[in-house]
C-alpha cells in the first residue's frame, strides 16, 4: 500500500499515478488499483484482490488521540494490533508536534550516576539481580558520588540522577547526608533518585533532605505478567503502593515499562498505557527488553525498535507534557535508537556521569552503549546527533509542568 497527499482537485489523480510510476514497475501499475479519500486527507492505493488495509481507520484513531489525549482500551488494542509503517509514521508525526508544542526543539540533559550495583532483589530479567554470582559488584562512596556531581556541573548538567540497585548498605543513615550535601553544594540543580522500593518514611526523609524526583519503573501493570518476571516475594501491589506514596509526598514521579519482555502480550501493553494515562506521572521511562546472559531470560529475544517507538509516541500523545527519555536501551538495540526516540516524541537524554571503571559493571542488560565514553565526549556526540535530526540539547533543569525549581 502507498500513501499520498490528497490532491486539491480530481484532475490531479493523473499526476499521482505519474508519481507512482517513478517508484513502481509498469507491470505493477497496469494492475487494477483502488483509490480512497479518507477523513485524514490521504489516498490509499492497493492491488486488486488484496484485502483493503485498515490504515484509514487507524489514522482516524490516531487523530482522535492527538485531539483528545485519550483512547479506550478497545481503540488502543486496535491501534496496536493493526499498526503498519504508514500508521506508525502518522503517529510519530503527531507525537513530534505535541512534544514541540510543549517543549520546542530542546531535549533535556540529565546526568546519570550509577553508584551501586548491589541489589537485594532477584528480578528475572536483570543483570544485577542478587542471584547473579558472576556480577562484579561495586559501591561508590560519598566523596566519589560528589565528584561525579562536580564533573557534571562543570559540563552544564543541572539534573543529577542517582541510581542503584536496592542496596541495603545505602540506608537512610547513608543517603540522607549525601542528598543534603548535594542540595547544599548545587542548589540550582534537581536531584532525581532511582533506588527501588523503600518505606514511606524513607521517601519522606529523602524528600525533606532535598530530593526532587523519583524514578520507579513499574515494568508492567499486569499483575499476571508481573508474576512471570519476578520471584514470588516481589509483588506488583507493593510497587504501585510506592508510586502512590511518592506522588502524595510531592515528588516529580516517574514510572515506566519494558517493551517485548518475556510473556508480554498486546493486552499487557495496553494495560501499561492505560495505567500511565490514569496515574499521570511526570516522567515515563520506556525501553525495549534486552536479555542479559546471566539471567533466567538469557535466551529470550530482545524487544523490537518499532514497537518500542510506538509505545513512546502513544505515551507522548496520552500525556502531552510528560518528561519522556530516549533511553540508552533504545540506543543499544539500534545505532540511531535515541534519535528515533526523539523523533517519536521523547524529550530527555541521560548521559552517564559514573566513573569510567564502573560503568560496564552496572550491566542491567547485555551490550549497553557508552560505557567507555567520557561524559564530555558523550555530550558532544549527543549534541551532534540531535542536531542532525533538527533538535538541540537543553541544559535547563527541565522540571515537570506545575513544579517550580526550588
Amino acid at each position: 500500500m502507498v500513501c499520498l497527499k490528497k490532491p486539491d482537485k480530481p484532475k490531479h489523480r493523473a499526476k499521482i499515478l505519474a508519481k507512482l510510476s517513478q517508484k513502481f514497475s509498469k507491470k505493477y501499475l497496469k494492475r487494477k488499483c483502488a483509490l480512497e479519500n479518507t477523513s485524514s486527507g490521504v489516498f490509499f492505493i492497493w492491488k486488486k484482490g488484496v484485502p483493503m488495509s485498515k490504515t484509514p481507520e487507524i489514522f482516524n484513531i490516531i487523530d482522535k488521540l492527538y485531539a483528545s489525549a485519550s483512547l479506550t482500551r478497545q481503540e488502543l488494542r486496535f491501534l496496536l494490533d493493526n499498526r503498519d509503517g504508514a500508521s506508525d509514521e502518522r503517529l510519530f508525526e503527531r507525537a513530534r508536534a505535541v512534544s514541540a508544542r510543549a517543549f520546542g526543539k530542546g531535549v533535556f540533559l540529565r546526568g546519570l550516576i550509577e553508584f551501586s550495583n548491589y541489589c537485594a532483589k532477584n528480578c528475572l530479567y536483570c543483570g544485577i539481580r542478587a542471584g547473579n554470582a558472576g556480577a562484579a559488584r561495586y559501591r561508590l562512596n560519598k566523596e566519589e558520588i560528589l565528584k561525579c556531581c562536580e564533573n557534571g556541573y562543570s559540563l552544564g548538567f543541572r539534573t543529577f540522577v542517582l541510581q542503584s540497585g536496592e542496596d541495603p548498605s545505602f540506608s537512610d543513615e547513608a543517603l540522607l547526608p549525601l542528598v543534603s550535601e548535594i542540595r547544599r553544594t548545587f542548589p540550582d540543580c534537581a536531584i532525581t533518585l532511582s533506588l527501588g522500593e523503600r518505606s514511606r518514611e524513607s521517601f519522606e526523609a529523602l524528600f525533606a533532605a532535598g530530593a526532587n524526583r523519583y524514578l520507579l519503573r513499574h515494568e508492567t501493570a499486569s499483575e499476571a505478567h508481573y508474576a512471570k518476571l519476578h520471584p514470588p516475594e516481589t509483588r506488583l501491589p507493593s510497587r504501585m503502593g510506592c508510586l502512590r506514596e511518592l506522588k502524595r509526598i510531592g515528588y516529580q514521579v516517574g514510572c515506566g515499562f519494558m517493551v517485548g519482555s518475556p510473556y508480554q502480550t498486546n493486552d499487557d501493553l495496553v494495560t501499561d498505557l492505560l495505567f500511565i494515562k490514569d496515574f499521570a506521572p511526570q516522567m515515563v521511562g520506556i525501553g525495549p527488553f534486552i536479555p542479559h546472559r546471566d539471567t533466567p531470560f538469557a535466551a529470550f529475544p530482545p524487544g523490537g525498535l518499532e514497537i518500542t517507538l510506538f509505545a513512546v509516541a502513544v505515551t507522548r500523545l496520552l500525556l502531552p507534557e510528560v518528561l519522556l527519555p530516549a533511553t540508552t536501551a533504545l540506543g543499544t538495540i539500534h545505532p540511531k535508537g535515541r534519535e528515533r526516540g526523539v523523533l517519536a516524541g521523547a524529550n530527555v537524554v541521560m548521559p552517564n556521569l559514573s566513573p569510567l571503571e564502573n560503568r560496564e559493571k552496572y550491566s542491567l542488560y547485555d551490550g549497553k552503549i557508552c560505557t567507555g565514553d567520557e561524559a564530555a565526549e558523550c555530550i558532544g556526540c549527543l549534541g551532534r546527533r540531535l542536531s542532525a535530526v533538527g533538535y538541540e540539547l537543553s541544559f535547563a533543569r527541565g522540571d515537570a509542568a506545575g513544579f517550580a525549581a526550588d
